[in-house]
């Protein structure tokens, strides 16, 4: 597994992105804060955006005031063998300590 899965932030913002198409990046921030209880300061969340950028896993667009964010083909096989690990690391898991 790469190292981009070693943030829980820039996880979350590809499960976000993928589940919601091409949202927003504020949008994908505020349902990040929503799951977390928790605020993320924009200079934390827009670095974590320009690390997955960087990566070549996900596109930002501008869209009038705010950009949009998408996977690439990549961000989507890394999230799709992440989401194969978590299913293999629990399947045999009946939900007891």
């Amino acid at each position: 597994m790469s190292k981009w899965l070693e943030s829980g932030l820039r996880r979350d913002v590809c499960v976000v992105v993928a589940g919601e198409g091409d949202p927003t990046q504020q949008s994908v921030k505020r349902a990040v804060e929503r799951k977390n209880d928790d605020r993320i300061r924009p200079k934390r969340f827009n670095g974590a955006v320009r690390k997955l950028e960087d990566a070549g896993l996900l596109d930002r667009e501008p869209d009038g005031v705010h950009d949009r964010l998408t996977l690439t083909e990549a961000g989507v096989r890394r999230l799709r063998e992440h989401r194969e690990w978590v299913t293999d690391r629990l399947a045999d898991w009946d939900g007891e300590p």
